[in-house]
């Protein structure tokens, strides 16, 4: 599993750096003309910042689980790529889009899965202790 949490890590974090260059060099032009642009370029920047930060997190998961026992390390792995996928996933289309409903539903659940996920990453770190 150590491996797929690298590999994983590895991808987001290329794309966290991809998408943030995009949201600084190319957005603005995107969304010009829009009344809420700023707003949305705020929910870009949240994005970018916690998929990237989260792909740091999926590398120090993928050492996680070469040394601790059970299963903690890997659950937090899948828990904060689906953390990822819903949190910074939902604010990069509600940012291109005009679908606000994925701010009420799955931006708060995604937020949630990181959460459970960095908790059980502290479970796994315990265990190495």
């Amino acid at each position: 599993m150590e491996r797929v949490f690298l590999i994983t890590a590895t991808i987001n974090g290329f794309l966290a750096v991809a998408l943030g260059a995009f949201g600084a060099h190319g957005l603005h032009k995107k969304l010009a003309g829009l009344p809420d642009k700023a707003l949305r370029l705020d929910w870009w920047e949240t994005a970018a910042h916690y998929h990237l930060t989260h792909a740091l997190a999926l590398g120090m998961v993928a050492y996680l689980a070469t040394r601790s026992p059970g299963m903690s390390a890997t659950l937090a792995g899948w828990v904060m790529l689906a953390g990822i996928v819903l949190f910074s996933g939902s604010l990069y289309v509600m940012t291109l889009t005009e679908n606000r409903s994925l701010g009420a539903s799955l931006v708060p659940l995604g937020g949630t899965l990181l959460l459970v996920g960095w908790v059980l990453a502290a479970v796994a770190a315990l265990r190495v202790i």
